[in-house]
């Protein structure tokens, strides 16, 4: 919070640089640490802790901009330095709620060695990258050239912007319910039915026009995120006694994956249209639903 608040105020662009790095890697630290805090507290309701982590991702993501619109607004982008006092406050209110909280599968219990842990890991997270590789062209698709498509095909701004914040809301809602119902109906169902699910809805919405496009919309963007609650309870709950290392792993392979899928849709929007390109993306999603059936019950 602190170095993006500054963001405003740097009076270069190597401090600006910086800044950027710092708030990066304390980003990368809140998600490697994040969501295994969360799954100690959330005890047997695993998929359920992680749906509350995901919606507060999401409403961050939300708020957030507004927030940032408003201050800079009101006082200009060096006003908006402020804001860093939210950060400062959120981090004490943390720290006092959790200081007592037990943060580990058993006190007594040492850690593995990490290559001993990666060892154990690999029949679990070879299937799982190669399905979240499948699964990032078609979310990065969606989130990210999802406006560009429809104002390309002739669809009005309004129309193609608030697409996208269609999307997102069914998003967060798919993201509060895919875990808690992972808790009752199984990991493995829920994620299989939501990654078969988005191809085909990605298809259908390439074939039809206008205003019905929206409920499809809020159809596919309830099923991308239902499955990311899922996917993180499954690590988690697949190493107890690394849970921290497993789940840094697993966000390190997604944010890596998730860049490349964005350049690779876009090269394939330029070669051959985003029409296409969309199409391939959905095509790659369906054949990682085999694999779902290679993860843990």
């Amino acid at each position: 919070a602190t170095a993006m608040s500054l963001l405003g105020v740097a009076p270069a662009y190597g401090v600006l640089a910086v800044l950027l790095v710092l708030a990066g890697l304390s980003s990368a630290g809140l998600h490697a640490v994040g969501p295994v805090a969360v799954g100690y507290l959330a005890g047997r309701r695993l998929g359920q802790g992680m749906s509350f982590w995901m919606v507060g991702g999401e409403l961050g993501r939300t708020l957030g901009p507004l927030v940032i619109a408003a201050a800079v607004t009101a006082y200009g982008l060096q006003g908006a330095a402020w804001l860093l006092v939210g950060g400062w406050l959120t981090s004490a209110a943390l720290f006092f709620v959790l200081r007592r909280r037990q943060m580990r599968a058993s006190q007594r219990a040492e850690p593995r060695p990490w290559r001993q842990a990666l060892r154990t890991m690999r029949p679990v997270l070879v299937p799982l990258t190669v399905l979240l590789a499948t699964r990032a062209f078609l979310v990065s698709a969606v989130t990210t050239f999802l406006p560009t498509l429809m104002s390309r095909e002739g669809a009005t701004l309004w129309l193609a912007g608030g697409a996208l914040s269609v999307v997102q809301a069914a998003g967060t809602l798919g993201a509060l319910l895919g875990g808690s119902l992972s808790d009752r109906a199984g990991r493995r169902i829920i994620l299989a039915v939501s990654l078969a699910a988005g191809p085909l809805l990605t298809l259908l919405f390439l074939s039809i026009q206008g205003w019905v496009q929206l409920p499809v919309l809020a159809l596919l963007g309830f099923m991308l995120l239902s499955n990311t609650p899922v996917i993180m309870a499954i690590v988690q709950e697949s190493f107890p006694q690394s849970r921290a290392l497993a789940n840094g792993i697993y966000m390190a392979v997604l944010f890596l994956l998730n860049a490349i899928s964005v350049v690779g849709v876009g090269l394939l929007g330029d070669l051959l249209g985003l029409r296409a390109a969309f199409m391939i993306s959905a095509g790659v999603g369906l054949m990682g639903l085999p694999l779902v059936w290679q993860l843990p019950r």
